[in-house]
Formats: C-alpha cells, structure tokens, sequence
C-alpha cells in the first residue's frame, strides 16, 4: 500500500449509523447471522478500542483477546458516548503511518500492520452498513474505499469463512463496487 487510508469517512458514517439507532431497535435483527442490533453495537464497541490497540501496537487485553470468545457480547449501557469517544480515537490512531508499518496484533492474531489497517476498515465498513440495514437507516460507500474492502475480502474463500465471511452471494453484473464488496462477505445487499 502506498499511502495509508484514511478511516475518517467510514468512521464517522458509522457513528452516525450508531447515533441513530433507537433503543426499541437493539432487539431487531441483523444481516449477521443470529446476531441482534444491541450484539452487533456490542462487537462494534469492542472493536473499536481493539483496532485503536492494535494500531497503537499496545498489546494487552484488547489485542490478544478474541472478542466473541465467550459468545456474543452484550451491550452495556453508556455505549452512545463510549463509541462517541472510541471511534474519532479510532481514526487518529490510524492516521499514524507508524500502524500501518511492522507487526501488531488482534483478536490474539499477529498480522501486519498494513494487514490489520485494512481489517479495521473492513470492520467499520461492513458492520456500519449491517447497523444501517437493520435499522433502517441509509448507508454510502465511495469506490476508493469499497476497492479497499474489496482487497481484504477478496482474498478469502468465495465458499466461506467460519468466524469471518459467510459464503458470497450471487452478485449483478450492474451490482456497485460497494454491493460487490457486500457479496464477497456473504451480505445480499437487498437485505430487509
């Protein structure tokens, strides 16, 4: 990667996704499989303090721990203003061209840093549309950060991969490059 990507845009749409999330939504379903809005808020939680972490390659509990080890979290309450914080600390960790240089660690994975980058984009991405789906909400991906996306997700297997990606989906050939991205991960972008 010649220039790190900035998570700015992806992080804040999805702060802005989580914002508007009401609390008689935490309940309703999500395009990850079995997992509810207030899980799905919970792994977002934790992710983001874990992927800060890792770019900061202080390693610890967030970055050795996989999070859904001990099945799905639960959301605490405080979560608004605990993501209000973690996601722009997010983003600035990011920005340093120190994370996304040499090794790091998440979810007890030692990865490259450019590696763990792209993972976190991925994250806040993916997981920003399945909020917005869920509820309701819409949701935009440019072409510069679905073609990202795209990068990581492109190198697993299309069949599937348990804890990561369901099997793709059929894809249009007039599908976006942000629906081809949703696809790859075993997301149908028509999801309701």
């Amino acid at each position: 990667m010649s220039e790190p990507i900035d998570l700015d845009t992806s992080a804040r749409q999805l702060l802005a996704v989580a914002q508007g999330v009401t609390d008689d939504q935490l309940d309703a379903s999500t395009p990850c499989d079995g997992r509810t809005v207030g899980q799905l808020l919970a792994h977002v939680v934790g992710l983001t303090a874990a992927f800060k972490a890792a770019a900061d390659k202080d390693f610890g509990p967030w970055t050795d721990t996989d999070p859904d080890a001990n099945g799905w979290p639960e959301l605490e309450d405080g979560w608004r203003e605990t993501l209000a914080e973690r996601v722009p600390a997010l983003v600035e960790a990011w920005r340093s061209p120190e994370a996304w240089q040499g090794m790091t660690r998440a979810g007890g994975v030692d990865l490259p840093g450019e590696v763990a980058g792209l993972v976190a984009l991925d994250e806040i991405v993916l997981h920003g549309w399945d909020l917005a789906r869920a509820t309701g909400q819409s949701y935009e991906c440019d072409d510069a950060t679905a073609a990202a996306c795209m990068a990581f997700v492109g190198q697993f297997d299309p069949s599937g991969t348990p804890g990561l990606f369901g099997p793709a989906v059929p894809v249009d050939q007039q599908a976006s490059a942000f629906e081809q991205v949703l696809t790859r991960s075993g997301r149908d972008p028509h999801w309701s």
